[in-house]
């Protein structure tokens, strides 16, 4: 009877054991199913998706160059967007002459006349240009490239400096 029992006991055992295993088996696989449910919904289909593009030049730009910027752009022209020198035909904040806007417009496929450069926005996109060749943190070159060559340009970067 004590035989009986055990084995009994045992028998017991083993059915829980299987009906845990069992169910643990039909949890995984319910979790699984799940899971691959979930992530279909979270992506979207090819007609549905959409990609964002951000610029990040902006906030570099704010951080590298804000500096340069409004030195250069004080020394230029006190910041005056509607600066004008008739001597070298330089127009806008940055004084950008016509040469160098020939070349920017070359470079980049761009169609800007001189008046464009009365736009800040626009100049500072051609300064930027120039700039971002050279690079961070230059700010010597920087100066003295955009204000030409030559043993002039050391007494530019020497006004532009006290602006930093």
């Amino acid at each position: 009877m004590i035989k009986l029992e055990t084995r009994q006991k045992i028998d017991d055992t083993e059915e829980n054991q299987a009906r845990t295993t069992k169910f643990r088996y039909l949890k995984g696989i319910l979790c699984i199913m799940f899971l691959l449910f979930t992530i279909r919904t979270a992506i979207p289909d090819d007609k549905d998706a959409a990609v964002f593009v951000s610029e990040p030049t902006d906030f570099y730009d704010r951080l590298l160059f804000d500096k340069i910027i409004k030195a250069v752009i004080q020394v230029e022209s006190l910041g005056n967007t509607k600066a004008y020198n008739l001597k070298e035909e330089a127009a806008g904040a940055f004084q950008i002459r016509p040469i160098r806007l020939r070349d920017y417009n070359q470079r980049t496929g761009s169609n800007y006349t001189l008046e464009d450069c009365y736009n800040y926005e626009i100049s500072k996109k051609i300064f930027l240009f120039y700039a971002r060749r050279i690079g961070y943190p230059h700010y010597e070159l920087i100066a003295r490239k955009w204000n030409g060559s030559g043993k002039a340009t050391i007494a530019y970067w020497g006004k532009v400096k006290t602006h930093l």
